[in-house]
């Protein structure tokens, strides 16, 4: 017996052993969950925000997803589709899922591939501003060939056709629920953006945005044994440090996301012996979203648009330039994130294969060549040490989420750039407000109106298609599309968006990788983002939790049902 295959029937045993101790869905009773960054939305096709579509995806469920390794695994069908199994055309312009039979939504009625049919009308409804609206790149048509039957057909060959309806941002809506909520109407169903039927193994009881969810067991959920928990709690709201707490030391909660913290503090609490600090590495970057148009707000309804013009410094290569290269990332990885951050030049570090060298210069600091760099582009310095050209001032207003480590990360980062004669304004905004997408605030991280954001994004899966093209011109956050997309910096770049349209044309991952590898230098090399930290994910669940599986390519919840109490 290989070792994968022993370790495969050890956590088989394991399973069986949690579950053979339980024997009933709930018997494990209450589980408490902690996201310092309350959740403000149930429905992730109207927020791209972490916190949101992992709160979500207890309730609602997608066709397939990836597991902790990063591997596409079947969710609510019978298989992965292929080529070899017959499930993806010869010539790949279609995808045909089949359904699992018998799967009930929370409220007890049949889940179809109308459901399915539906979804995707939700989200490519023109009107809709749908977050997920890349998933649906290229797709013609979705229609039921029967009740267990969707078939998918691209505009065009689609070597990756895995993109609607896999991973815990692109689940199944019901029909049933949303029908009058498509287009123009979405944003305004809050009962049903705030309580959607699903086929997870919870269901909402009662859910206060930016504050608390509590869930129960789905009396309809498809395994009679699972979940485990008979009822769950997610409070939202505190910090970072205070999350970890709960867990590590005074044992409330049972499990805390993304303890984005001091590592030696989080290594102290640990000692405590209440808790367990669990880390996986995937795709994620807490980088700099450059902000290549005006955010004046003498602007008006034109600022941090295209219409308002570029940006009046941050477009200048050299300036950008000159900070990337006054920062350094090894401290910045080192004092932030321990073993958990890796210093990057890089939008896209992993997988492997689709790492760019490109960039590396980035990993030196070098402050003295980039004064001389600045001093040599005819940016000079007034009185007050802040250079000026053309009388356009380098004043930046640097602006980032509320969190003990952004705040550390934009306080260093203020005093590199103040070196090279850089005024910087720091600002951080509440999580909830800042990645929650409300039309009415000002200070949400797709209005971007700061000339620098700082936060971190990934993508589900291995393959990065879809998350390159955040950056392609249709991606941009405007007034027009409700200031919904992922293309932060407003990067608008013909050759890009070709190289994005090649990409989702090309089937050899050699080729796919280098492209990926060209777009990701472009994006840097242009200087729409400043990469800065490879971060792994860190959380902390209590000992007395079993059956957590970290997943740095899902949600961190993409098992809950198997989670049980340590008997």
């Amino acid at each position: 017996m290989t070792l994968k295959s022993t370790l495969m029937v050890a956590v088989s045993l394991a399973t069986i052993s949690v579950m053979a101790a339980r024997a009933e869905r709930g018997a494990d009773g209450h589980l408490n969950l902690l996201y310092w960054q309350a959740p403000s939305i149930l429905n992730p096709f109207l927020s791209g925000g972490i916190k949101d579509t992992e709160a979500s995806s207890m309730i609602l469920e997608p066709l397939a997803r990836h597991d902790e390794n990063g591997h596409l695994v079947p969710w609510l069908v019978r298989e992965i589709p292929t080529v070899e199994n017959g499930g993806v055309s010869v010539d790949m312009t279609t995808i045909t899922w089949r359904i699992t039979p018998g799967l009930k939504w929370s409220d007890g009625t049949d889940f179809t591939a109308h459901d399915v049919v539906f979804t995707s009308q939700y989200c490519m409804s023109p009107e809709g501003g749908c977050q997920q609206e890349s998933k649906f790149f290229d797709v013609k048509i979705v229609e039921a060939l029967d009740d267990l039957t969707v078939k998918v057909t691209f505009e065009k060959p689609k070597p990756f056709p895995y993109g609607p309806f896999v991973g815990h941002d692109s689940p199944i809506l019901q029909q049933a629920q949303f029908i009058d909520c498509i287009g123009a109407a979405a944003p305004n169903c809050t009962a049903e953006n705030f309580g959607p039927h699903g086929t997870g193994p919870f269901r909402v009881t009662d859910f206060k945005a930016n504050d608390v969810l509590t869930l129960e067991a789905n009396p309809f959920y498809r395994d009679p044994e699972k979940p485990g928990f008979a009822t769950v709690t997610l409070k939202g709201g505190g910090d970072a440090a205070g999350a970890a707490r709960a867990v590590l030391q005074t044992g409330e909660f049972d499990y805390a996301w993304n303890l984005q913290i001091d590592p030696s503090i989080l290594a102290d609490m640990a000692k405590d012996g209440k808790g367990e600090v669990i880390t996986a590495f995937g795709a994620a970057v807490e980088r700099m979203q450059v902000n290549l148009t005006n955010p004046d707000p003498a602007l008006g309804a034109d600022r941090s648009t295209l219409k308002g013009g570029a940006h009046p410094f941050l477009t200048d290569p050299i300036v950008n330039k000159s900070l990337s290269m006054a920062i350094d990332r090894s401290m910045l990885a080192e004092i932030g994130y321990g073993a958990a951050g890796k210093p990057t030049c890089n939008v896209l570090p992993a997988p492997a294969i689709y790492t760019s060298a490109a960039n590396d210069d980035c990993l030196t600091q070098d402050i003295p060549k980039a004064n001389q760099m600045l001093d040599d582009a005819g940016w000079k310095r007034g009185s007050d040490g802040i250079r000026s050209k053309d009388g356009v001032r380098l004043s930046i207003l640097f602006q980032t989420s509320t969190n003990a480590v952004r705040q550390d990360t934009q306080a260093i980062v203020k005093s590199w750039w103040n070196e090279l004669g850089v005024e910087v304004e720091l600002k951080n905004v509440e999580p909830a407000v800042y990645f929650g997408g409300s039309q009415s605030s000002p200070d949400t991280y797709q209005k971007q109106y700061s000339d620098i954001g700082m936060f971190t994004n990934t993508f589900t899966g291995s393959d990065p298609e879809t998350y390159m093209n955040n950056w392609t011109c249709a991606q941009i956050p405007a007034p027009d599309n409700n200031w919904l997309g992922f293309n932060i910096p407003r990067f608008c770049n013909a050759d890009y968006d070709a190289l994005a349209a090649k990409m989702s044309q090309t089937a050899v991952l050699d080729e796919r990788a280098a492209l990926a590898i060209e777009m990701n230098d472009m994006l840097v090399q242009n200087g729409a983002l400043i990469p800065l930290v490879h971060r792994g994910d860190v959380s902390a669940h209590a000992k007395s939790l079993s059956g957590v599986r970290m997943n740095s390519w899902d949600s961190e919840l993409w098992n809950i049902a198997d989670w049980g109490r340590v008997q």
